[in-house]
């Protein structure tokens, strides 16, 4: 393979040459940072952006190692790298840009940009990583990195806290992924992911040491995604800068997600594996949505949906739904840095929106609304090739679908409903639907070459299915008929306990002693 297949690897290099000139510029408004901030990212997402335009012609290719005896750079060019480059890229361009306006008049905004640079091309290497022990290397050095930004204002306490969690948390993944790679190489006699791959297709059973190591892999991914119990830290960094908070979407908090598919010829040798990861990030799901739903802070409550979407992420990998877990990753990243970027505008749109009122639905209506759904979604599905041969898997994750549509056309279920509302829920279910699907199908058309398809489902898979559809029903109605009956003595204090997380993080600041009292305090 020609040295030419190494020239992705100038958009990290370019990015840490600006963060390290940004970080050395001193004062308001420093001018030389601001400049080599954003011709880097930019300069980058062209990289990233000609990377995939070239891929359709050259193939996936594996650029020269720089190194020897499986150490060094490589650089992984296949449609799962350069999508997840692009995101990273365009997702770092943005919020660059962003902290220009947001951080002015700040005196260390130079080492602001510089430090969103540094941690951009951290995760760049990251999912360009053609061996292991880069991946590896790159996925401590995001951690790091992204953890300066965490404590950027040290002044703040609960900035500390939140830094303080996610270190030990992301020192657990770390040790794990390592010791993954070390039986993962040991295995198959290479660190190379693609040779890895390559020779884990061809396998029926997993070789000694790879069943752990795809053990040690769901552990990484948890920790690095922050699924329940490691979640604590992720909804308490709201004491960073916003632009933070909307880089953690970057290919940061998704990059569990990025593993797990990364290595998914490996992780299909290991069934029990995949259950374990499916119950985790389904179950991390649910718990997010429901605490979710009772958050008043516009920040918390995103974050907490970050925590419940990467349950569901970590759920499509666990049911070995790879490419549709690439597409959330995708879709969520650019939404979520979206939703955190505009944040302060919440109230404006909260004053625009409609908000249907604590009316109690009809049954018999929202009976008519669930078969409209499953309606929806069998003809929407059709249309775009559903049927009886598709995966069962995909039918339990549609089934979750058609839990959201039920509860749209539950909100048009009051007779107080204009007809205008009606037909704009109807016309909104029939573009969420068909969107589903068409990105559903351009993601299997883009990754499903280079993906194992989902596994014949054993009982224990078709119990985690059926888990997941019913508590995703179960909360779906709670939700319809929640407003209604949120006067009563019973909601209230279901409210309080959901609104601090069931005080499951209370647990982890007890083990860090983040709840101990002041030496001399009389309180």
């Amino acid at each position: 393979m020609s040295i030419l297949s190494l020239a992705p690897l100038a958009a990290p290099l370019a990015l840490i040459g600006a963060g390290l000139v940004a970080r050395g510029q001193k004062g308001i408004r420093p001018t030389k940072a601001l400049e080599v901030s954003r011709w880097a990212t930019v300069a980058a997402l062209v990289i990233a952006v000609a990377s995939a335009l070239v891929l359709p012609f050259t193939g996936s290719a594996t650029s020269p190692l720089l190194g020897a005896m499986e150490v060094g750079v490589s650089i992984r060019l296949d449609a799962l790298s350069v999508i997840m480059m692009v995101l990273v890229a365009f997702v770092g361009t943005i919020v660059v840009q962003f902290s220009r306006n947001y951080m002015d008049g700040d005196p260390e905004q130079g080492r602001f940009m510089g430090q969103l640079c540094v941690t951009v091309a951290c995760v760049m290497l990251l999912v360009l990583s053609g061996n292991l022990v880069q991946l590896a290397v790159s996925w401590i050095m995001t951690s790091l990195a992204f953890d300066r930004l965490l404590v950027f204002y040290k002044d703040r306490p609960k900035a500390r806290l939140a830094a303080r969690k996610k270190f030990i948390v992301a020192r657990i993944g770390d040790m794990c992924l390592i010791a993954a790679v070390v039986l993962v190489v040991s295995a198959f006699g290479t660190s190379d992911i693609a040779q890895i791959l390559s020779s884990a297709d061809g396998l029926t059973r997993a070789p000694d040491g790879v069943t752990l190591a795809t053990f040690l892999f769901v552990v990484a991914a948890i920790t690095k995604s922050a699924q329940f119990p490691t979640h604590g830290w992720l909804t308490e960094v709201m004491e960073t800068p916003t632009p933070v908070s909307a880089l953690l979407h970057a290919g940061i908090i998704n990059a569990g997600g990025f593993l797990i598919v990364r290595m998914a010829d490996v992780m299909v040798l290991s069934g029990s594996a995949l259950h374990v990861l499916a119950m985790v990030g389904g179950f991390t799901a649910l718990f997010g949505a429901i605490v979710m739903l009772t958050q008043t802070s516009v920040k918390v409550s995103l974050a907490w949906s970050t925590v419940s979407q990467m349950g569901f992420m970590l759920l499509q990998c666990g049911l070995g739904l790879f490419p549709l877990a690439v597409l959330h990753i995708v879709t969520h990243s650019l939404y979520k840095a979206h939703a955190f970027l505009s944040s302060g505008s919440v109230v404006e749109i909260a004053r625009a929106s409609w908000i249907p009122d604590a009316t109690k639905p009809d049954a018999g209506r929202l009976a008519l609304g669930l078969v409209m759904a499953l309606a929806l979604y069998g003809v929407i599905g059709a249309l775009f090739g559903l049927s009886v041969q598709t995966p069962v898997q995909v039918f339990a994750l549609g089934t979750i679908l058609v839990m959201g549509l039920t509860f749209l056309f539950a909100q048009a279920s009051t007779g107080k409903t204009s007809q205008y509302i009606l037909v704009r829920i109807l016309g909104t279910s029939v573009v969420v639907s068909v969107a589903y699907f068409a990105l559903h199908g351009l993601s299997g058309l883009a990754l499903g070459h280079m993906l194992p398809a989902p596994l014949q489902p054993d009982l224990w898979a078709v119990a985690i299915m059926v888990l997941a559809v019913v508590s995703f029903a179960v909360v779906t109605f709670l939700q319809i008929f929640q407003p209604s009956n949120a006067t009563s003595s019973f909601w209230r204090a279901a409210r309080v306990h959901a609104a601090n997380g069931f005080y499951a993080n209370t647990y982890f600041d007890r083990f860090i002693g983040a709840l101990n009292r002041p030496a001399g305090s009389s309180n």
